[in-house]
């Protein structure tokens, strides 16, 4: 192929790599991608696609679709999928098999359907569903069905150039460490399927799911989270983000004894080229204008936004003093939903979680009402088996402050539907008692302290954007600051070399004593370096909440000030 060059020659290993690439992508669509770039001699661009193979991260796998291994393909997926059925069969001599599911997004179906051909080809059964549904339906079908593994083909909140591929293991959990590793070096050594074994008939190794009956199934079980007699008066407008919650969550609020929820129109269809969202994820500014202008109109009581494939929920409620919506931060909606779910339960046993990402509240909550507390690092992968942590307990609550929510142990990930589900409970109970969410938000501010959390960010570009995060992570490390926001750095937690309980990460806390703290790690799906900032004040009476709150955002906003000089000055 180095004929084909016309912007000078190539190194040599790079050329090998794309070569041996393109020999045995099955997808004609992404071998012309590189063969464009090959004659193109586009050094930039190849390195882009060969030099960063997708990992499993937070989440699983997740990219660009495109060519090569640091893009979602064909390739990428056959291959990955050949390495989870060559580590399933490895586990023993019956594999129960593994259920396919997948979103809207460009390729998804494709993608999935090819999933499913391979792990049939390989002997195993594949439990395919044919539909394309939101994420917590495949997390939950693993265990529904005893399959063994489940793999979901999504992006979830990402941009609509991306896709991704997620892999569940036989507790309805995302696969965490070592297994995504033995999975991925399975796939590594794993030939390429492709050919007449992908085309061949498999019986009853490829089964189409009946999945009305695994839609009803869903809807039985987390419909136990909340009580039948309870309050139902409540309007609601919601929005699936162009996603596919709109194929479940209706129906779930209506089954409960909620009136159907007011749908955003131009928002209410799967379309994988998001129009009214490029970024679709609620946290993102704009992405609920639709929603609350369609609230506001109608005077609903209640916002609920899900992302895409649905695992995120975002929520929105009526303004006290003035016209309009307050939407809810994940923070806030973790400690409401924990407190709201403590209230209902009773038990020693029972255990709520967040990660060290998120707000401190809930641990204060914890404490305070004498529920087990675990912190576990970012992901559901962790949150889903903190009950791991504490023997003889069960999870009754995770949440991560990045609107994932779990509420129900049917579903072992989070859940956008089912915590949707909870906070209409919630939002019907406190209108019934001539009370808003808000007004209780207030009283836990008081008992607990304010606790204001922000998120910041910045993107790194380039293929080479992981080295230069791991050298700034390092540099941050070496030389972490004495001082922020006029506070003192009380403590650096370090968990590069894991800690009691939790495994090594990638991740730097700066404690600020009671005021407060800065989480640093960079992210597991983008080329970003994360920061998580909060400020906390202590508990005090109602009449002094305004100031403490003016007074965390404050200090939040030094924070963010400093954390931003603090990152690009040592990048």
């Amino acid at each position: 192929m180095t004929g084909y060059l016309t912007g000078g020659p190539l190194p040599a290993e790079l050329l090998a790599r794309v070569t041996a690439w393109v020999a045995e992508d099955p997808d004609p669509g992404s071998r012309a991608e590189v063969e464009a770039l090959l004659a193109q001699g586009d050094e930039d661009g190849l390195r882009d696609r060969f030099d960063h193979p997708l990992a499993f991260g937070t989440a699983g796998l997740r990219g660009p679709l495109g060519a090569g291994p640091g893009r979602i393909n064909t390739a990428v997926v056959r291959r990955t999928t050949a390495g989870l059925a060559s580590y399933l069969r490895h586990q023993g001599p019956a594999v129960a098999g593994v259920v396919i599911g997948h979103d809207a997004r460009h390729r998804s179906a494709e993608l999935a359907a090819d999933a499913a051909r391979v792990v049939a080809a390989a002997g195993l059964r594949a439990w395919h569903l044919r539909t394309a549904l939101p994420t917590p339906i495949t997390a939950f079908a693993v265990r529904h069905l005893g399959a063994a593994a489940g793999v979901m083909v999504t992006a979830s909140h990402n941009p609509a150039p991306d896709n991704g591929y997620k892999v569940y293991l036989s507790d309805g959990a995302l696969v965490f460490p070592p297994h995504d590793a033995a999975i991925a070096a399975a796939a590594s050594s794993a030939p390429m399927p492709g050919g007449p074994a992908l085309e061949a008939p498999f019986g009853d190794r490829l089964v189409e799911i009946d999945e009305g009956e695994l839609l009803s199934a869903y809807r039985r079980a987390v419909l136990a989270v909340v009580s039948p007699s309870g309050p139902r008066r409540l309007r609601t407008v919601y929005t699936p983000v162009h996603g596919v919650g709109g194929a479940v969550l209706p129906d779930l609020l209506e089954e409960a004894g909620f009136a159907r929820p007011a749908l955003v129109a131009a928002q209410a269809q799967p379309d994988p080229d998001f129009p009214t969202a490029p970024f679709p994820n609620p946290e993102e500014p704009g992405v609920l204008d639709l929603a609350l202008a369609e609230a506001g109109r109608l005077g609903a009581d209640l916002v609920l936004a899900n992302d895409p494939d649905a695992d995120r929920v975002a929520v929105a409620v009526a303004a006290r003093a003035e016209p309009g919506f307050r939407v809810l931060s994940g923070d806030e909606l973790g400690v409401l939903i924990a407190d709201h779910l403590i209230s209902v339960t009773t038990g020693a046993d029972r255990l709520v979680a967040t990660t060290v990402v998120s707000s401190s509240m809930l641990s204060a909550l914890a404490a305070q009402t004498g529920v087990a507390y675990v912190e576990t690092l970012t992901g559901f992968k962790w949150i889903a088996r903190a009950a791991q942590r504490q023997p003889g307990h069960h999870l009754l609550f995770g949440y991560e402050e990045a609107l994932g929510y779990a509420v129900t142990s049917a579903v072992a990930d989070k859940d956008g539907l089912s915590a949707a589900l909870v906070v209409a409970e919630m939002a019907a109970l406190a209108k019934d008692q001539g009370r808003s969410l808000l007004d209780r938000l207030d009283e836990l501010e008081c008992q607990l302290g304010v606790h204001t959390t922000a998120p910041w960010s910045v993107r790194l570009a380039g293929s080479d954007a992981p080295d230069v995060l791991a050298a700034l992570m390092a540099r941050l490390r070496a030389s972490p600051p004495s001082r922020l926001a006029g506070l003192e750095v009380t403590g650096v937690r370090d968990l590069v070399e894991g800690e009691a309980g939790l495994p090594p990460s990638d991740v730097l806390v700066l404690q600020l004593g009671g005021a407060g703290r800065v989480v640093l790690r960079p992210s597991g799906t983008e080329p970003k370096l994360k920061a998580y900032l909060e400020a906390t004040t202590g508990p005090g009476a109602p009449a002094d909440l305004g100031e403490a709150r003016r007074a965390a955002r404050a200090r939040l906003d030094d924070l963010r000030r400093e954390v931003a000089t603090l990152v690009t000055g040592a990048s």
